[in-house]
């Protein structure tokens, strides 16, 4: 995502929050620029010109006094004091190493919107990954029975496929918005949507977020159902764990890996890379166990904000130090592969 100098009002603000977002500052200040932006985009430009001529653009709704000095300055030419500040510390590289990896990687299988717990509409996560140079993003909001994150009924998950087909009626060749889901594994290793929805999708995450304590052979009896199920495509982030962040740490659940992951390579499922570094899951030892048992991997970022997308760096220098072959990395094959392999043709 390039910084050209002088930027749009909008995009000095979208780029602020962008970098704001890919080194995890704090929500309540990335929304202030998020909104912002939304406002002036919602406001008659010549309003907009004349409110920033006359000193009242913070009386807009949503635009405060470092949102609106963010506009004023880019408005004038020049860069934001706020921007100017993230371009010199925000935005270098995340991580060292797995550069090589990262420009093989194609798209992202696992992302959020403010469908559910994400933070911005589908609009924006696309705009973003287009910008990053993704050739597709997987919107993969919750599944009901996870209230917590606003998970969508069958009903309303219809309604987004509505749009996702909308968004995608509008794009060029070079990228495509998948119909995804990241849905719950519920006790007994049942998927927590209708089949008939599931059909409808392109990609299906599956995951646990309940019970994370659950004995050892119960989790593992668990997963291995959920993996052998037909819609499954992914694991997403398998030990639940969380490693640094807001909201603490955790530790990760207790299964029996080599018979999960021999579970995954059975049924063509593929073993997530959690680029989330809160999560950082799996653990280093279990790509290596998932690696010798032949799964096949997805790096993902599990992004809930457009700045989050940038967090693949991440996934892909865990997987190119640990030897992950580019070429079982899902992510990183062209879109209409992965779609073959997602949703084979039934055999004749």
């Amino acid at each position: 995502m390039s910084t050209p100098a002088p930027l749009e009002p909008v995009d000095a603000l979208r780029r602020i929050a962008f970098l704001m977002e890919r080194t995890r500052g704090e929500t309540r200040r990335v929304e202030a620029y998020r909104k912002a932006a939304a406002t002036l985009l919602a406001t008659p430009a010549d309003e907009v010109a004349r409110r920033i001529a006359n000193g009242t653009i913070t009386d807009l709704p949503g635009i405060g006094k470092s949102t609106g000095a963010a506009i004023t300055a880019a408005a004038a030419g020049e860069v934001p004091d706020r921007l100017a500040e993230l371009e010199a510390t925000a935005a270098g590289p995340l991580v060292e190493g797995g550069q090589e990896l990262l420009a093989a990687v194609r798209g992202d299988l696992h992302s959020h919107s403010d469908w559910s717990d994400g933070g911005s509409p589908i609009e924006e996560m696309v705009a973003t990954a287009m910008e990053l140079g993704r050739e597709y993003l997987a919107l993969t909001d919750h599944s009901p029975r996870l209230r917590v994150a606003n998970g969508l009924s069958a009903e309303r998950l219809t309604r987004q496929l509505g749009i996702v087909d909308a968004i995608n009626g509008h794009l060029g060749d070079d990228f495509r918005l998948l119909r995804g889901i990241e849905v719950d594994i519920l006790d007994d290793g049942t998927l927590d949507q209708t089949p008939e929805m599931l059909d409808r999708l392109d990609v299906v995450v599956a995951s646990v977020h309940s019970k994370l304590k659950m004995p050892k052979a119960q989790m593992t009896r668990r997963m291995v159902a959920a993996v052998s199920r037909p819609r499954t495509n992914v694991l997403g982030h398998c030990t639940g764990r969380l490693v640094t962040g807001g909201r603490g740490t955790r530790p990760q659940s207790e299964f029996d890996a080599a018979a999960v992951f021999a579970a995954c390579a059975e049924h063509d499922v593929a073993v997530e890379i959690n680029s989330r570094p809160e999560r950082c899951d799996p653990p280093d030892e279990l790509i290596g166990l998932a690696l010798d048992a032949g799964c096949l991997f997805s790096i993902d970022t599990d992004a809930h904000a457009p700045g989050q997308l940038d967090f693949l760096a991440y996934g892909c220098e865990r997987a190119q130090r640990l030897g992950v072959p580019a070429d079982r990395i899902i992510t990183t094959w062209p879109v209409d592969q992965l779609l073959a392999w997602a949703r084979p043709e039934p055999a004749a």
